[in-house]
């Protein structure tokens, strides 16, 4: 019953995005010609006034009636770019995550349900709410601390907010399933898989224990740096529906004016700001992934304050090692170093040649160099990219796209800063001292040590993998002697589970003729 409830959720969604002219807008270009015929059937059904509106205007205001699940997967979807295309990547990272409000009472409610103390004894003042996302609402508060009452930010879950995604989650699943099933070109982007990275992000995102543990973690790596930190937590006052932290008080990076009004040097924040996200990237291997303006404030001392921590990303230490000399040989134009370290990650099949793939990263990397700052833009950068990595079958790298995703929205707000900012330029310090640091001598000490390590647990494991290989020897011979059996119950579970299904599968063809012979009535 609920594939059939994710079908009828799936023809809502579809006839909004018709009506709202957003399907009139989609590409057509490499997929099959039915495809272009339903395009063209469903301007029939679009709203007149919506055609000279642009496609950022089509799809927001398609994605405000879907709702605040469909503005979170539209976000998530902004994130890959490898999927949606980088046109429309841009498009869906301008959706604006502002909801109505739900009342002080809901949300009151909620915090001593996941607390188990009253709000009163929490907190000496609780003010209304003063931003509403689709996940949680932002409400201002105050705390009697020991050395005297301080403001903080307090967090609040949406009401029902969890059941209304886990339906919507449905139609997505159903739509990637679709995908790979009509679309085997696209295949190679694993839809579904995508659709369970939505799903688990999300899930994380709407456990506000999660995101304090990142501020907590990143905090922790940056207490050091300079020019960057982010709001503690109070933990006492934390938990799965509510976080309580330190009340910022900056100007948000979206204002240049009121940056500029502040005394703030707007080129150095910009080169503070990608050094950041860099250092976190390569050194701690640990990013704030949604560092759109909005979610970036400047203090008054000049320092840059990142909030809202509810999606990170993450990369290992073959993966590090990997971007830093990718992006050390697009900084250095050593493309055939970057394509041999493709090809040593297993990002691209061995079957292709490695001097062919090198030219075609010369053919990305070359437009960076010798052009002024302001011409060289990384989304275009990206677009050449992904076609490349399609010529040459380069799997989807998750992790990856949403590094490159990330690079992009800051990049993009050290350029709003400073309009003649060169990422690549403020990157090679970085890159470099990481390089020198990690690529050298301590490389291998490291390389050496991590070996150890690895040899010492297996070697504490070998008794056991030995008794598990035995016992295994043991169940391969009796099954090549006599065969496998079932015994009775799980002959019988499988027997039951079988009528289970083609039962529902009758009852959804009955349910599926009965709305179609009800559309052509409403039609006729």
């Amino acid at each position: 019953m609920s594939t059939i409830g994710a079908y009828f959720r799936l023809a809502r969604v579809g006839w909004v995005l018709v009506r709202e002219g957003v399907v009139a807008a989609l590409p057509t270009q490499g997929l099959p010609p039915v495809v272009g015929l339903v395009k063209s059937l469903a301007q029939i059904f679009t709203r007149p006034n919506s055609i000279q509106e642009s496609r950022s205007v089509r799809l927001t205001r398609a994605v405000d009636r879907l709702g605040p699940s469909y503005v979170k997967i539209g976000q998530f979807l902004a994130t890959r770019p490898d999927v949606v295309g980088v046109d429309w990547a841009l498009d869906l990272s301008m959706l604006q995550d502002r909801m109505a409000f739900f009342p002080t009472e809901t949300a009151k409610s909620a915090i001593e349900a996941s607390l188990g103390r009253p709000v009163t004894e929490l907190y000496t003042r609780f003010e209304e709410p003063l931003a509403a996302a689709s996940i949680a609402q932002v409400h201002p508060a105050r705390v009697a601390y020991a050395k005297g009452e301080r403001k903080v930010a307090v967090k609040v879950v949406r009401p029902g907010v969890r059941q209304r995604f886990a339906h919507d989650i449905e139609s997505m699943y159903l739509i990637s399933r679709m995908q790979e099933r009509f679309l085997p070109s696209t295949r190679r982007l694993k839809p579904v898989e995508v659709t369970r990275t939505l799903e688990q992000t999300t899930k994380l995102e709407m456990d506000l224990r999660l995101e304090a543990a990142a501020l907590s973690e990143i905090g922790e790596n940056t207490k050091n740096d300079p020019g960057f930190r982010v709001p503690q937590v109070d933990w006492e006052r934390t938990g799965r529906d509510v976080i309580t932290m330190e009340w910022i008080d900056g100007v948000k990076m979206s204002n240049i004016d009121g940056l500029r009004e502040a005394g703030h040097d707007l080129e150095k924040l910009a080169e503070t700001l990608i050094q950041s996200f860099l250092r976190h990237t390569l050194r701690d291997g640990f990013f704030h992934a949604d560092m759109h303006p909005g979610n970036l404030f400047v203090d008054p001392a000049g320092t840059i304050v990142a909030v809202d921590m509810g999606i990170v990303g993450r990369l290992g230490k073959k993966e590090r090692r990997f971007l830093a000399e990718i992006l050390y040989g697009f900084i250095t134009r050593d493309y055939m170093r970057v394509a041999e370290v493709h090809f040593e990650a297993g990002y691209v099949p061995s079957h292709h040649d490695v001097a062919s793939f090198a030219q075609a990263i010369r053919a990305i990397g070359e437009p960076i160099h010798g052009q002024p700052a302001e011409t060289i833009s990384m989304a275009r950068l990206l677009a050449l990219l992904f076609e490349v990595t399609d010529l040459f079958e380069m799997q989807t790298r998750p992790e990856l796209i949403l590094l490159q995703k990330t690079m992009v929205v800051v990049e993009g707000v050290s350029r709003m800063l400073d309009p003649r900012f060169n990422m690549w330029r403020a990157a090679e310090p970085v890159v470099g001292d990481w390089i020198r640091d990690n690529l050298g001598p301590k490389r291998v000490v490291t390389d050496l040590k991590d070996g150890l390590k690895a040899a010492m647990k297996l070697a504490e494991a070998a008794p056991e993998i030995a008794a598990k290989t035995e016992k295994f020897h043991q169940q391969l011979l009796h099954m090549t002697e006599h065969g496998v059996r079932f015994d009775d119950q799980t002959a019988e579970a499988i027997g039951k589970s079988e009528a289970k299904h083609g039962r529902w599968g009758r009852i959804a063809l009955w349910v599926i003729a009965a709305s179609l012979i009800y559309i052509a009535v409403q039609l006729s």
